[in-house]
């Protein structure tokens, strides 16, 4: 390591395909210019691929997994002794689990500088039985934290209510993704009208709302892509063969080509019980979508009911329904939404702007710990 760039480390529970990784994939060209930049996490996933092409390196976690288990401590000391052999000036924890044991291994090690970015509280999105656990585990945390970023206004909220984070010590950065990079839907403007809806196939997302609410439109207004895979994969299926969609509804699973799927659609739906900051909400912006959402976590920061989309209860079946209906017979509603969605995009949620707050929160804060050395 050349002594004029500070390491940072890094860490998130695994390498596979979601919106916290898509984060840190993002992130990367901005820090290896400035910072020996080491990612560690479980997995194969995408996320290995994109540490390499951006110049920096990757370490495999062979104990830290997403489920708790005993197989826990195994993982706290693995990352011990991974910062130990690093040295890094800092570390950055992503993701519940990677968050809990990251800043408790940093603070082992005596690395002086701990940022912790909450993608969405786990406790808000627990079940009533593990809710406890996550909240006092997250409270637990807040001494050994140097930094929380909250991904919006309302997660900041939750987290100060909740006491996960101190108020001046937690920043809101919003995430971002690559606007002008992105391709751009077309609008075709036939029928059916194609819906699409990205996600793991797994809690929070509740696809089954999204389903149901297919059921309910009439059957030639609308198709369904879903992009994703997970636990629930079978659930889901079982339930579309319920609804009788099987005609309607495409389980795509995990594709590499999700900007031309945004790209070849009409309407992005997101039917989540509890979100962060969505990353593929802002893709979807991006792409010129109009977006309908589930008013949780900061949906509501990046869609704005009436203008770049529209925002239902989480759960409201009759609701989502009743949007889907109305968007399906009128296409140049779908194209003034869809315009409005990236140009808002362009102006608050594109990349660079995001890069270079997280640049200089990473030098404020090494920079002052200098300061008091």
């Amino acid at each position: 390591m050349s002594p004029s760039r500070n390491r940072v480390l890094i860490v998130i529970t695994l390498a596979e395909t979601g919106g916290a990784q898509s984060y840190v994939r993002d992130l990367l060209p901005a820090l290896v210019d400035r910072f020996d930049v080491v990612v560690a996490a479980h997995g194969q996933g995408p996320l290995r691929d994109a540490t390499t092409a951006a110049g920096a390196r990757f370490v495999p976690l062979r104990h830290v997994r997403r489920a708790l288990s005993p197989r826990d401590v195994l993982g706290l000391v693995e990352l011990v002794r991974l910062m130990l052999r690093e040295r890094p000036a800092l570390v950055h924890a992503n993701s519940s689990k990677a968050g809990v044991l990251g800043r408790i291994a940093a603070a082992l090690a005596r690395v002086p500088i701990r940022i912790f970015t909450a993608h969405g509280w786990a406790f808000a999105a627990a079940s009533s039985a593990s809710r406890p656990l996550y909240l006092w585990a997250d409270r637990l945390m807040r001494p050994l934290t140097t930094a929380v970023v909250c991904v919006s206004e309302r997660e900041r909220s939750t987290g100060l209510a909740a006491r996960t984070c101190a108020a001046g010590r937690t920043v809101v950065i919003h995430n971002a993704v690559d606007v002008d990079g992105a391709l751009v839907a077309s609008h075709g403007g036939g029928t059916p009208m194609r819906v699409v809806s990205v996600g793991r196939i797994a809690p929070p997302k509740d696809f089954l709302t999204l389903l149901q609410a297919v059921a309910i439109v009439p059957d030639t207004s609308i198709e369904l892509t879903l992009l994703g895979d997970g636990p629930e994969r079978k659930l889901v299926e079982d339930e579309v063969a319920r609804l009788g969609l099987t005609e309607r509804v495409t389980l795509a699973g995990d594709v590499s080509d999700v900007p031309a799927r945004l790209a070849d659609a009409d309407v992005f739906v997101l039917s989540s019980r509890s979100e962060g900051f969505p990353i593929s909400v802002l893709e979807a912006m991006a792409a010129g979508l109009p977006v309908v959402a589930a008013d949780v976590g900061g949906v509501s920061e990046a869609v704005e009911d009436g203008v770049t989309g529209h925002l239902f209860a989480a759960g409201d079946v009759g609701a989502l329904a009743a949007t889907l209906a109305a968007l399906a017979t009128d296409a140049p509603g779908r194209l003034r939404l869809g315009q409005a969605a990236r140009a808002r995009a362009a102006a608050d949620f594109s990349l660079p702007q995001w890069r270079d707050r997280y640049v200089k929160l990473y030098d404020d804060l090494i920079t002052g710990r200098r300061g008091r050395n």
